[in-house]
C-alpha cells in the first residue's frame, strides 16, 4: 500500500467509517445550538474543519517535543490557538454571524472531536497524516450538522439560507428551533444510516 492509498484511508474514515457524529456521537454540543440556521452551520463547519486540521497537525509536529505529563494541557493550548484565530475572523469579517454563534465558536476548544483526533491519532503519526485525519473527521462532523440544518431551518423558520422557501399557509414547527428538534432529526439520520450499513452487512453475509 502506498502513501497515497493510505492518506486517502485516513481521509475517509473521519466522513464514513469513524464519522464522529453518526459512529461516534461525539460533537453533540454543536449540534443542538447551531444547526436551526445553514449559514451558521457552514460557518461553524468551516471553523472546526480548520481548527481540527491545524491542531492534529501541531500536536503532530511537537508530539515529541511535549513532556507526557503536561500533554493535553499542551493539546488545549494548541486546540485554543486554532480557535482564537478563527474567532478573530469572523469577528473582522463576519461580525453578524460571529454575534449569533456567541459562545459556541469558543466552545470548539472543549470539542471532543478535536481534542479526541489529537489524542487518538495526532501523538502517534506525522503531520501530514494527522492533517488529513482532522480534515477527514471535521469534513464527516459538517457533512451531519449541514444535513441536519437542511431540515431544520425549513420546517422551524420556513427559510433556507435565510431566504423564504415554504408556501404562506405553512406552519412553523417550533420544536424544530428547539434543541429538542436537533435531536430528533439526529436520531433519525443515525436509524436510517445504521440501518443502511446493517442492510449492507446482510446481503453481503449471504
Amino acid at each position: 500500500m502506498n502513501g497515497r492509498d493510505t492518506g486517502l484511508q485516513i481521509f475517509s474514515a473521519g466522513i464514513f467509517k469513524n464519522n464522529p457524529i453518526l459512529v461516534q456521537i461525539l460533537g453533540i454540543c454543536s449540534t443542538l445550538a447551531v444547526t436551526n440556521s445553514l449559514r451558521n452551520t457552514l460557518v461553524m463547519s468551516i471553523a472546526l474543519i480548520f481548527v481540527c486540521a491545524f491542531s492534529s497537525g501541531m500536536v503532530s509536529l511537537l508530539r515529541k517535543l511535549i513532556p507526557g505529563r503536561v500533554r493535553m494541557m499542551a493539546e488545549i493550548m494548541i486546540i485554543s490557538t486554532g480557535v482564537i484565530l478563527v474567532d478573530i475572523l469572523l469577528q473582522a469579517k463576519m461580525p453578524e454571524i460571529s454575534k449569533q454563534l456567541g459562545p459556541y465558536v469558543g466552545l470548539i476548544i472543549t470539542n471532543c472531536i478535536v481534542m479526541g483526533r489529537c489524542e487518538a491519532f495526532a501523538l502517534s503519526n506525522p503531520p501530514h497524516l494527522a492533517a488529513l485525519d482532522g480534515i477527514g473527521s471535521g469534513i464527516g462532523y459538517s457533512l451531519v450538522l449541514i444535513a441536519i440544518a437542511f431540515i431544520r431551518e425549513p420546517l422551524g423558520s420556513g427559510t433556507l439560507w435565510g431566504f423564504q422557501i415554504m408556501p404562506g399557509w405553512w406552519q412553523n414547527w417550533a420544536i424544530m428551533v428547539m434543541a429538542p428538534g436537533a435531536f430528533f432529526v439526529m436520531a433519525v439520520l443515525i436509524w436510517i444510516i445504521k440501518s443502511f450499513h446493517h442492510g449492507e452487512e446482510c446481503a453481503c453475509s449471504k
